[in-house]
């Protein structure tokens, strides 16, 4: 990971969404080695301090993030840190990615986005579960099952349909979703 890394996300971002982002992508390299986590201790409190309590976005710096990610509004977003997130995804607002509780007390493991996955406002997506590469979850939309690749997912609870390939009329690229 390089130092500019921690950037890679400006493009796709607000300046809140700039924000929380290399905050969090600064957090994250502070867990890749023991002595850095150490000395980024006071960071890491800052970090949790602003992030979570202030902006009310709970982006753990432990989770694993592809490069990419653009946060819409960012307003009440919650994710466990034990969530993977592919690379060039969208999360709205109002959402939660996480665990489920088992009807044994236990809990399950946490979702995996694959790449380009657009998630809409509003959404929660629990469970042990893998939503596909190219994925969009609409607003409201409630997932607790694997969802494939390519495909547009919307409900409570989540239905899910192929995703309309793109139609080219005299060279102009025209997609359905």
């Amino acid at each position: 990971m390089t130092p500019l890394s921690i950037f890679q996300d400006w493009k796709r971002n607000s300046i809140k969404g700039r924000i929380v982002l290399t905050m969090f992508r600064i957090a994250h390299i502070a867990t890749l080695h023991p002595l850095l986590l150490v000395i980024m201790v006071p960071y890491l409190i800052i970090y949790r301090v602003c992030i979570e309590w202030v902006l009310g976005i709970e982006i753990p710096y432990k989770l694993t993030i592809g490069k990419g990610l653009a946060l819409h509004h960012g307003q009440s977003l919650v994710i466990n840190d034990n969530t993977v997130i592919g690379e060039n995804c969208r999360i709205r607002h109002n959402t939660t990615i996480g665990n489920k509780q088992n009807k044994d007390g236990t809990y399950s493991g946490c979702p995996v986005l694959g790449n380009n996955v657009d998630v809409g406002a509003n959404v929660c997506i629990i469970g042990e579960i893998t939503i596909g590469d190219n994925v969009k979850i609409g607003a409201g939309t409630v997932v607790v099952k694997d969802i494939p690749a390519n495909s547009i997912a919307v409900g409570n609870p989540a239905r899910f349909f192929p995703a309309s390939p793109p139609i080219e009329i005299n060279h102009l690229i025209i997609t359905a979703a």
